[in-house]
């Protein structure tokens, strides 16, 4: 029976992507029908239908105040563009292109793109395209250096405080979103020297970028500096948030503090009015600066941006607080973890099952939010801290959803950078260690947080309020 809903969401994402081919509703619409499936389901085995929707809106409820945070995230990153920080980053960020180690320079200048703005999308659609460009011009492979470029963006958008799966995933996993990032860092950073290491020794050098593509990446830093003053005062809100992070601040006062100076930013270095400053805040940034792909990469943030994102969130959770409350989520979960004898085990159930739905259902928030939801209670009753279950979550449900050329990640990567379907996976160095490096620690018990009193407590006040 548990099967049904699962099935149900499959054909409705398979429906909506091959048949009608409406992608960009696909994971809201498809997600409303399963639900609608699970709960007559649910109905047939008993639950009443007020039970069910005491358990959609305790779902929803657990994702409160990622959803909030999702908000102040969209306020900053517009304060931040129209401060003139994202650029900033941007600009510095390209200056470490170097013919001789290209596809290293590569990897870093999308990590810091994607840091700066939390999208891996917006990087690889616009500093990612004028990179394929100097790739080409230099004779390397598109597919190596669109793999590089993969990399780099997954890295600044798994481990940014302003992306959207980075608040997700600790949000269903039960952990803080700091704590979070910190508990990543194990298993992101070996990964990413690793693939420097081998982007190094794959070469960069040995040719001369044509003159149009090095004159594509002068022409951006160009517009940048034309277009706003790139003042040392702009790297004091990255700073602050760096410092907060350390400090242990929570999410929420840390980012708003990063908006807020944000916007004392605009307004003391590039002039900006106050009226215009609220108004990027909720409705982002409009970027007119005369070239395409700069304003294509300037122009987000704002309140507004994050209200699909959102949706989505509660979409996925009403499908998996009635799956959760029929008992239907335990009885898929319990047939994985009937193999699961230990940690590691645990942790490679959970890689597993991110990827299967990435290949299946398509969408990397559906690999995220469904093993979430599967999964927290076994990482409770082994003792694990949840920052253990969030950063799996991510190893895997973030990492491998641009693996797959079918799932809304890869095939916005493949048409975007102009690859062919799998060429490009091999060179996706980052996405490809990170799972294995995250099973390795699973089973060897390195980094594996233990569940602390406080952490229980806020478990079972949880549990409490269901």
């Amino acid at each position: 029976m548990a099967l049904v809903p699962a099935g149900a969401l499959i054909t409705a994402l398979y429906v909506t992507i091959v048949i009608f081919r409406e992608r960009s509703l696909t994971p809201h619409l498809a997600l409303i029908c399963s639900t609608v499936v699970a709960a007559l389901v649910a109905r047939r085995l008993g639950h009443r239908f007020a039970e069910l929707e005491a358990a959609m809106v305790h779902g929803i409820s657990m994702a409160s105040k990622a959803c909030l945070i999702l908000l102040v995230i969209g306020m900053l990153v517009g304060s931040w563009i129209h401060a003139g920080i994202v650029p900033a980053m941007i600009y510095f960020g390209l200056d470490l292109l170097s013919p001789a180690i290209f596809l290293v320079a590569t990897c870093l200048i999308c990590a810091v793109v994607s840091l700066a703005t939390g999208s891996s999308w917006s990087t690889a659609a616009t500093v990612g395209i004028a990179l394929i460009g100097v790739g080409e011009g230099l004779g390397l492979d598109r597919a190596q250096v669109a793999g590089a470029i993969i990399s780099g963006a997954y890295f600044g958008d798994k481990m940014s405080p302003l992306s959207d799966t980075t608040n997700l995933a600790p949000a269903m996993a039960g952990a803080k979103l700091f704590d979070h990032i910190r508990h990543m860092v194990f298993t992101t950073t070996p990964s990413l020297l690793v693939a420097l290491v081998i982007y190094a020794l794959l070469g960069g050098g040995g040719g001369h970028a044509d003159g149009a593509s090095v004159t594509q990446v002068e022409a951006i830093r160009a517009v940048l500096k034309s277009s706003y003053d790139l003042n040392m005062l702009l790297v004091l809100p990255p700073l602050l948030i760096i410092v907060l992070v350390v400090l242990r601040v929570p999410a929420l006062p840390a980012l708003v503090g990063g908006w807020a100076l944000g916007g004392l930013m605009a307004f003391l270095v590039q002039g900006r009015p106050l009226g215009e400053i609220l108004k990027v805040a909720y409705a982002g940034v409009n970027a007119k600066t005369g070239h395409k792909l700069v304003d294509k990469l300037l122009s987000r943030g704002g309140m507004s941006s994050m209200f699909s994102t959102i949706l989505l969130i509660i979409c996925a959770l009403s499908f998996g607080g009635v799956m959760e409350k029929s008992g239907m989520l335990g009885s898929l979960a319990g047939s994985v973890l009937a193999l699961a004898r230990g940690d590691g085990t645990l942790v490679l159930a959970t890689i597993l099952t991110c990827t299967a739905m990435n290949i299946l259902g398509s969408d990397q928030y559906l690999a995220v939010v469904v093993p979430g939801r599967m999964y927290r209670n076994a990482y409770r009753e082994r003792r694990l801290a949840p920052r253990n279950l969030s950063r799996a979550l991510e190893d895997s449900g973030t990492l491998t959803s641009v693996l797959i050329p079918w799932n809304t990640c890869g095939a916005f990567m493949i048409a975007t950078l102009g690859v062919k379907p799998w060429s490009y996976v091999p060179f996706c160095l980052l996405n490809l260690l990170n799972p294995l490096v995250s099973i390795f620690y699973g089973f060897t018990g390195i980094t594996m947080a233990p569940l602390e009193a406080e952490e229980e407590d806020a478990e079972e006040q949880a549990n409490g309020d269901a």
